[in-house]
């Protein structure tokens, strides 16, 4: 019904096509109450959250404080959870000389896998040419490059990962540098003696219990929160105001399906981690990120979806944070697609060589970044800058940066799962190759 409904409003029906559309959505509510799961009841939110933009602009643009008491109450206990699971994990287990290994693998393949991330943007635009035929408004042209920000150094990089000062890292939100100071404290913790550390120890294990217990009231929010935040978005924009970039947008989707196809299946595959399995686990923390466009968002639900799937908790809590600045899968693909996209747009013929140095540039440009929103538009910023690629083109990506962030998010989240689950597999964890049906997940 809900393919009838947008079909007949093509054919400028457009009360019959309301009506269908709100009696398909009432026929998959029957379904979600049967079978009912967070992701379902997501997914069921997401399209009545773009009925609603679509139908009632005016209302749908209102409604964002669900959305934005979920990131709020998500960004509540980001650092007690992470602080918790790591030095429990490192403290707890004994895992103090796995940390040096398992950090070098994570940093390999983060590498890699964004690296081809970045290939295949560069090929997915060059085989569609979505820029070409793209006309830069006359009031775009003289746009100053606002924001645009110098790319660190790499010393600068290094030197963000360490806190200046702990609360003001939980203050200000920064993950990593929260992840850093809690290896730390782990390490510490590990080296003295059984008897002291005991009962820091149990509490830090209760804390991190709590943590998580309290995850799973807060993701009863979570569909009410994808719906608002889907509904607020076509809203505020519309579905017209996103016609002439279509182009750009379904290529986008195409090379993050060619990237699942080519990358992520073959290297699970590799590892010998279980397809079916992974899926199921990262389902609902990919829909949340799909919905939200915010990987911060999903933090906690991935952290304990992959230690059900069987990923021990040090891992999950060491490689999930980290991965938030340098494993940016689905922003890879989008940050080298819209650096072509913009020279396209502008007229540009770039030789082999430049879109070479764009992709070099990119695979340092990117190391860093923190898991927010629009942080890629900072990134493409600072390297149309570094690369003399004009600003303007960039501009007109936001009108459907929103779109494609939800991809690019999911991308990451799912990305970041993998390497928590692919690392696991190299420590020995074949716990992973458990099948059974992660907790909690059907119900919502």
């Amino acid at each position: 019904m809900v393919t009838a409904g947008v079909a007949l409003g093509l054919f400028h029906m457009p009360a019959v096509a309301v009506v269908l559309r709100w009696l398909g959505i009432g026929c998959l509510l029957g379904v979600v109450v049967r079978r009912p799961s967070l992701m379902t009841w997501t997914f069921l939110a997401m399209l009545a959250g773009v009925e609603l933009g679509i139908d009632a602009p005016n209302v749908a643009a209102q409604v964002r404080l669900p959305g934005d008491l979920f990131l709020r109450l998500i960004r509540m206990i980001v650092a007690p959870l992470l602080f918790a699971t790591i030095s429990t994990g490192i403290a707890g287990h004994n895992e103090l000389k796995s940390v040096g290994r398992v950090a070098i693998k994570a940093f390999i393949l983060f590498e890699v896998v964004t690296t081809l991330g970045l290939i295949i943007g560069v090929v997915a635009m060059n085989l569609s040419g979505a820029g070409w035929d793209v006309v830069v408004p006359a009031a775009l042209e003289g746009a100053p490059a606002a924001s645009a920000q110098a790319p660190q150094t790499w010393q600068q990089i290094v030197l963000n990962l360490f806190p200046n000062n702990i609360a003001e890292a939980v203050a200000q939100n920064q993950i990593l540098q929260v992840a850093i100071f809690s290896i730390l404290f782990g390490a510490a913790l590990a080296m003295i003696s059984e008897q002291k550390r005991a009962p820091l120890v149990n509490v830090l294990q209760s804390l991190a219990d709590v943590m998580f217990q309290i995850t799973r009231i807060i993701m009863y929010l979570a569909p009410l929160a994808a719906g608002a935040a889907i509904a607020y978005t076509v809203g505020r924009t519309g579905l017209a105001t996103l016609l002439p970039l279509a182009k750009l947008v379904g290529t986008y989707y195409v090379a993050l399906t060619v990237f699942v196809i080519l990358v992520m299946a073959p290297t699970l595959a590799i590892f010998r981690v279980p397809l079916g399995g992974f899926v199921k686990a990262v389902g609902e923390p990919a829909a949340i990120g799909f919905a939200t466009t915010t990987s911060e968002a999903a933090l906690p639900l991935a952290m304990e979806r992959m230690e059900e799937f069987g990923v021990p908790r040090w891992i999950v809590s060491f490689v999930i944070p980290t991965g938030y600045s340098f494993n940016m899968t689905g922003g890879s693909v989008y940050l080298s697609m819209a650096a072509i996209f913009v020279a396209q747009a502008a007229g540009i013929h770039l030789s082999f060589g430049r879109q070479l140095a764009i992709v070099l540039v990119l695979m340092a440009a990117s190391k860093g970044i923190a898991g927010v929103p629009r942080a890629s538009l900072v990134v493409l910023l600072a390297t149309a800058s570094a690369v003399h690629l004009p600003t303007a083109p960039i501009l007109l990506i936001l009108g459907v940066d929103t779109l494609m962030d939800m991809g690019r998010t999911m991308m990451n989240v799912v990305g970041n799962c993998m390497a928590a689950a692919v690392i696991g597999r190299t420590e020995g964890a074949d716990s992973i190759f458990s099948t059974r049906r992660p907790a909690g997940a059907s119900q919502v």
